[in-house]
């Protein structure tokens, strides 16, 4: 599976923004997909997951009720909406995928940056 994210830019705080995250190579049914962030001097955290098949979602505490994460089974695409954004949310954001019986997401994509600033 190859992942490739976009989505990424400048964004005043309260601002919304979209992130996509599109495979290639193989269908994503019975795949979890899963979007991470990494920030300057921290460790990449778990942002929020979807899987394929079912559309069942799980959100890191610091995100759930302002971002949704969302899939469009056409386009083979993943979505991050984020919404009401806080200069916290500044980094890296990266998609990854893992089969079912995986324990840790074994596909991951390029990042795309989100800065959120005035």
């Amino acid at each position: 599976v190859q992942l490739q994210a976009s989505g990424g830019g400048l964004v005043q705080p309260g601002g919304s923004l979209r992130l996509s995250c599109t495979a290639s190579g193989r269908t994503l049914s019975g795949y979890n997909i899963g979007w991470f962030r990494q920030a300057p001097g921290k460790e990449r955290e778990f942002v929020a997951s979807i899987w394929w098949s079912s559309g069942i979602t799980d959100y890191a505490d610091s995100v759930e009720g302002h971002f949704t994460i969302s899939r469009d089974r056409a386009k083979n695409t993943v979505f991050l909406q984020m919404s009401r954004l806080k200069p916290e949310d500044t980094a890296v954001y990266f998609c990854a995928a893992r089969g079912a019986s995986d324990r840790s997401f074994g596909y991951w994509g390029q990042g795309t940056q989100v800065t959120v600033s005035s």
